[in-house]
């Protein structure tokens, strides 16, 4: 299953990159992620707490960044397992500079299976899509945030209004 996109974060892109590869604030901005650790140099296992429909579960897995050309772009390998299946997948993220902000291109290849696949590929890119819309809006907070503050706080409510905000302003710029 092909999985791509784009998302345009107002914020700069060597601090987009930045947030993109720092395993705390993915751990953050990722939807159910529980944890993420390095396990060598751009190496981590995870755990991510998610599903499609009424099949949900947690994963285990690995992740790698591989090919990385900071702030432009990286390769990302992941593989899963869990109750509900599995997923295995590697992609590509492209960070481009955009009048000030930075339009990011993904797209991948994603093979899923066990339970979870049963539920048919068009609601896994549903889920996915709005998993990403979750992620890409929570890293664009984490971008702006200002080092000598906390970092933000996500969630989906407040993710959700942070989206809805960006894409009013967004509207009104055009």
């Amino acid at each position: 299953m092909k999985i791509e996109g784009t998302q345009e974060i107002s914020a700069d892109r060597e601090r987009v990159y930045s947030a993109l590869i720092d395993p705390a604030v993915l751990q953050r901005c990722i939807p159910g992620c529980e944890k993420l650790e390095a396990t060598g140099e751009n190496t981590y296992s995870a755990r991510l707490r998610a599903g499609v429909g009424s099949i949900k579960g947690i994963f285990n897995g690995a992740v790698k960044l591989e090919d990385m050309q900071p702030p432009s772009r990286y390769r990302m390998i992941v593989d899963g397992k869990g109750q509900p299946g599995f997923l295995k997948g590697s992609g590509e993220i492209a960070l481009d500079e955009k009048n000030g902000a930075t339009l990011i291109t993904f797209s991948g290849d994603v093979q899923v299976g066990g339970t979870i696949a049963g539920v048919g590929q068009r609601m896994i890119q549903g889920a996915a899509k709005m998993m990403a819309t979750q992620f890409f809006t929570a890293i664009e907070a984490e971008a702006k945030a200002r080092p000598d503050e906390p970092p933000p706080t996500h969630g989906f409510f407040r993710t959700a209004l942070r989206w809805f905000s960006g894409f009013i302003r967004r509207s009104v710029a055009r």
